[in-house]
């Protein structure tokens, strides 16, 4: 039921969407999730390269979740309010995953500006422009999934674009390794350069994120403001009247703090078990790379210094090697955790109908955070042959004892990119559904932002740059996150009002 103006409207039962269809609608994740994949695999390794420090490397990453913060607020609202004969969603999808091939082109050249710009300024910028188009082309994903999915589908809808997602980071993660591996190309640099292998893994990276997208925006007919009005059951000439109102800024950001306020209580308990979990993966994204190059490889703490590698000049070959060689494992047990969470989301619908979505969820995160604590258990080691199918490959025995992380880390990731949405989108009003989605984002940039702030910090301070311990440190937010996860009390959508869209003006 919903009301506006006193008057009630009921709504249309929504049909339901072939199987397929709903695969189309989520297709676009693969690609985004591509790009994203690739960032969160070689933006440290990237950074470091044209001259980043370890405890700094939190704060270049800091642009991540500020752009997420900025951006998806913004473009959630907009475009609840835009139709037009391209769609509702799809014009905002288009336009960010076209900025965001532009970011990934031109991130790993960021040596070539030189002349003109610091390297590591560039790259900043680069990777602050990606990841703002990111965010431009997810928030209306994720609306655009609960705007064309029925509620009684909408657990299989997040699940197969926890599937897309996790398919994406596979082979996203993976493709630096099979660019060197496989095909020859070098995966060495020197300081102020990007290893070949990484550059053409963006450009290809840049590629299938623009063909995925594209193949959604073609394959997918949004609904026309009437039937989604009737679906929805949102009086069409009270919105239509609210939102016509020009509003002034201050009225505009009145309106925002005030949906801030009225927010679910859902959404309100759901960011704490966001803070847990978020603050963990952010630590993971940032420092597994010189984590396990330290910890696995056996690469001091001095060789991340840019002060001391100005010092000695010419990068010694081992060095070099060892730690081209981590970056490039980084990629698969990256690959490994969204392989393990892509199994895991195939059936993560039906473990929900079957334990609970909140035990499912709490389960999962636990696992996870296990998997991180256990890094300790995997050090250096005899030499190891590898087969990975595709390519043979020589790696410390500890670098192969790191996949078993991997399962529970996934697990989590699977349980993390669809329960939180499952749980919350039945109790957002169908008018505001992006804008609540987008607000929703807080929740995942507000912590990112506290551990980009904090993380290096305790890394220097308390950690001694030893990178593996920080990796421990999420294990344990990530089981906090678990323990969250009872406090959280599913409601459905309070009766929809259009009143309370100021925010949206």
């Amino acid at each position: 039921m919903s009301q506006a103006s006193g008057a009630s409207v009921q709504p249309v039962k929504q049909p339901q969407l072939p199987f397929w269809q709903v695969w189309n609608v989520s297709l676009g994740f693969l690609g985004v999730q591509f790009g994203f994949a690739l960032q969160n695999a070689n933006a440290s390794r990237i950074l470091s390269d044209l001259g980043a420090d370890l405890h700094s490397l939190s704060l270049f990453w800091i642009v991540a979740p500020l752009m997420g913060l900025i951006v998806q607020p913004i473009v959630g609202s907009a475009s609840d309010r835009t139709w037009s004969r391209f769609g509702r969603r799809n014009p905002y999808i288009l336009f960010g995953a076209i900025a965001a091939a532009l970011g990934m082109a031109f991130m790993p050249n960021a040596g070539i500006v030189v002349a003109f710009v610091a390297p590591i300024l560039f790259g900043g910028v680069m990777l602050a422009l990606m990841d703002a188009a990111f965010n431009v082309t997810m928030q209306p994903f994720r609306a655009l999934v609960s705007d064309m999915v029925p509620s009684e589908q909408r657990t299989l809808g997040y699940s197969i674009q926890s599937l897309l997602i996790n398919i994406g980071a596979v082979f996203g993660s993976m493709l630096p390794f099979i660019l060197t591996n496989v095909i020859g190309l070098e995966n060495t640099s020197q300081a102020g350069e990007v290893a070949p292998s990484v550059i053409w893994a963006f450009y290809i990276g840049a590629s299938v994120l623009l063909g995925s997208v594209l193949w959604t925006v073609f394959r997918t007919k949004e609904y026309a403001p009437e039937q989604y009005n009737a679906y929805k059951g949102i009086d069409a000439e009270q919105l239509a009247r609210e939102q016509a109102e020009r509003k002034s800024l201050p009225q505009r950001i009145k309106g925002f703090f005030g949906l801030l306020v009225t927010m679910p209580k859902t959404m309100r308990q759901l960011a704490l078990v966001q803070f847990f979990s978020w603050f963990a993966l952010f630590i993971m994204w940032v420092y597994t790379t010189p984590a396990i190059t330290q910890h696995v490889w056996g690469v001091e703490a001095k060789w991340f210094d840019p002060h001391y590698l100005e010092s000695v000049g010419q990068i010694p070959a081992h060095i070099a090697a060892a730690k081209g060689a981590a970056g490039d494992w980084v990629g698969i047990i990256f690959a490994a955790y969204s392989l393990f969470a892509a199994i895991f989301s195939v059936a993560l619908a039906k473990i929900a109908n079957t334990l609970g979505r909140k035990p499912t969820y709490a389960l999962s995160l636990l696992l996870g955070g296990l998997g991180y604590i256990s890094f300790l258990l995997f050090q250096g080691g005899a030499p190891t042959q590898v087969n990975l199918l595709i390519t043979e490959v020589t790696v410390p025995s500890g670098a192969l004892g790191l996949l078993l992380p991997m399962v529970g880390i996934g697990i989590a990731w699977a349980a993390i990119l669809a329960m939180p949405y499952a749980i919350l989108s039945d109790s957002l009003p169908a008018s505001k559904t992006g804008v609540y989605m987008g607000i929703f984002n807080f929740t995942i940039a507000a912590p990112q932002i506290v551990s980009a702030l904090v993380a290096g910090l305790v890394l220097k301070e308390v950690f001694d740059n030893q990178a593996i311990y920080i990796i421990v440190l999420a294990g344990v937010f990530m089981i906090l996150g678990a323990l969250s996860v009872f406090f959280v009390r599913e409601e459905s959508a309070e009766p929809d009002s259009v009143e309370a869209e100021a925010v949206a003006a």
